[in-house]
């Protein structure tokens, strides 16, 4: 999740352990959903192969129930909210709770009961009729009925535009450390089980969808791609013919885009997303989405790109889908290729924060007055969350810097390559700054970062500890990417970019915790004592 701060067993072999001691679990999901447009709501089925790889005998699998962190004013969610200084605006507005109901679980088709946990209504523990054996499987099984809430935090409805995100029951991770049950919240984010998913999604014919994974419906996907196509091509003629900011501004505002051809105002569609190796599954339905589609070719695969906006707003995300191919290369160079067969980023309502929610393969963007180069930015740092939070699917919550930290080391040094700028600073850095070469620029950049902006708290803190979502950004983001600049200034970016290839190629779609990321760098950077290096995640204050 970008912060804008002042202003089925995987058996690859990682070097932290031995592959006989590494496993996970994986689920395997078939939902079929329905929206129900007038009273906000999705009502659908689940049903989930749950493979135990563990070593253990299960009697118990912990279920999030997530939408229930909407459900009133005693979950951690609106506690955390109420709590901050910004989230108590933020509940002025909030009118409409939501919550997940109608729930009736099996296990291979028997009745099984569900324990609320005693201190969050979005957990339950299921309990299996019998123990299941390392190796074994079931299909957990029910119906659900998901009431959206007015849209705040990631999850909700704005009108009628849907941001169906944590919306089914989800079985928690259960790694080589245990259960790790956790309530929904604002300042924390994830952690799930990689498997497949195959949804369908029944919903008025008249919206536009974007969701994680492949649109099945050729129907639909060709509309999608034919005036996504069409809407590129004329923006590029646009683009080309006028050089003069105004005049394109004026330009693209007298385009006729187009619109999918498939779209009517009256009757319903069905229409069916599949994924595989991906640990979520979210899904955006708005009327009044235009689209734009292009294609980009890596090793020989092609990659289909959309980028999903409102009319109005056009002529800010005019370039929208160049930025998520270039933040697709730039990533693929910088940690690894990129594995799925499609990206796709799309606006959001206008939200009371900058920056956006990542997604497997789709990415939300609320940045509604972001510069051209501020919406690249954000585009790249959402999309770059495909690999450190997607394939390196790290525990979002107890470790928060292995994904947004890391991420943002990339993130800034896309901007820096490509703009000579920092989103820490907008528009702000002068221009001799602007003007140095890249190494100096990253250097001049981070030694700002690291003496004027006050990160007190240890990167090595859990999301929930930090006492506000400011001291949250600051460390998590900020901290983390001086962090790894010190270390590439000690050794090299081609040393960086090895250690963090091996990482990825090492941890892809698996769950890496920071003692393996330390084994992996230690090892591919063996002329460098790091143990000073890993020390830092327990500093508090300016690491230098």
């Amino acid at each position: 999740m970008k912060i804008y701060i002042i202003a089925s067993v995987l058996l690859l072999t990682a070097a932290a352990l031995p592959a006989q001691q590494y496993w996970q679990q994986e689920v395997n999901y078939n939902i079929q959903a329905s929206l129900d447009d007038t009273k906000h709501a999705v009502k659908g089925s689940i049903s989930m192969e749950y493979i135990n790889n563990s070593p253990d005998e299960l009697s118990f699998i912990w279920i999030h129930l997530w939408p229930n962190a909407y459900k009133n004013k005693n979950t951690a969610l609106y506690r955390q909210v109420a709590n901050d200084k910004d989230g108590k605006a933020k509940l002025k507005t909030f009118k409409e709770w939501g919550y997940i109901d109608s729930l009736a679980f099996t296990v291979n088709g028997n009745p099984v009961t569900a324990e609320n946990d005693p201190a969050h209504i979005d957990i339950v523990k299921l309990l299996l009729p019998s123990p299941l054996v390392p190796g074994g499987k079931i299909n957990i099984s029910t119906p659900f009925y998901t009431k959206m809430p007015d849209y705040f935090s990631r999850m909700g409805h704005a009108g009628n535009y849907y941001m169906v995100t944590q919306w089914y029951p989800k079985p928690a991770v259960y790694d080589r450390k245990g259960w790790h049950p956790m309530a929904y919240l604002d300042q924390g984010e994830f952690y799930s089980e990689f498997g497949s998913f195959d949804v369908n999604i029944t919903l008025p014919a008249a919206y536009v969808v974007a969701a994680t994974g492949n649109l099945e419906t050729t129907s639909e996907l060709e509309a999608y791609k034919s005036s996504g196509a069409t809407n590129r091509k004329m923006l590029d003629s646009v683009i080309a013919a006028n050089s003069n900011a105004s005049d394109l501004t004026a330009a693209i505002n007298r385009l006729d885009m187009a619109r999918p051809a498939t779209l009517l105002n009256t009757g319903n569609k069905t229409l069916r997303f599949t994924e595989s190796k991906v640990h979520d599954f979210a899904w955006f339905a708005c009327k009044d989405f235009l689209v734009q589609y292009d294609t980009l070719v890596q090793n020989n695969a092609p990659i289909d790109v959309f980028a999903f906006h409102h009319p109005e707003s056009s002529k800010q995300w005019y370039n929208s889908s160049h930025f998520i191919k270039d933040a697709v290369k730039h990533y693929s160079g910088y940690i690894g290729d990129y594995p799925y067969k499609t990206v796709k980023a799309l606006e959001g309502p206008k939200n009371q924060s900058s920056g956006g929610m990542e997604y497997p393969t789709v990415t939300l963007i609320t940045s509604p007055d972001a510069s051209q180069e501020g919406l690249d930015g954000v585009i790249a740092h959402e999309v770059g969350h495909n690999w450190l939070y997607g394939i390196l699917a790290s525990n979002e919550r107890d470790h928060p810097w292995m994904d947004e930290g890391i991420n943002t080391y990339y993130h800034f040094r896309y901007e820096a390559e490509k703009y000579r700028a920092n989103s820490v600073f907008g528009n702000d850095l002068p221009k001799e700054i602007r003007e140095l070469p890249l190494k100096n620029f990253q250097a001049t950049v981070y030694n700002v970062i690291d003496k004027n902006i006050p990160m007190d708290d240890p990167i090595a803190t859990a999301s929930e500890q930090f006492s506000s979502k400011e001291l949250y950004g600051t460390v998590i983001y900020l901290k983390t990417a001086v962090w790894l600049f010190i270390l590439e200034s000690a050794t090299s970016k081609d040393d960086m970019d090895k250690a963090m290839r091996a990482y990825f190629n090492a941890w892809k779609f698996r769950h890496p915790y920071p003692e393996d990321f330390k084994a992996i760098f230690t090892k591919e950077i063996p002329n460098k004592n790091l143990e000073s290096f890993f020390d830092m995640l327990n500093k508090k204050g300016r690491l230098q």
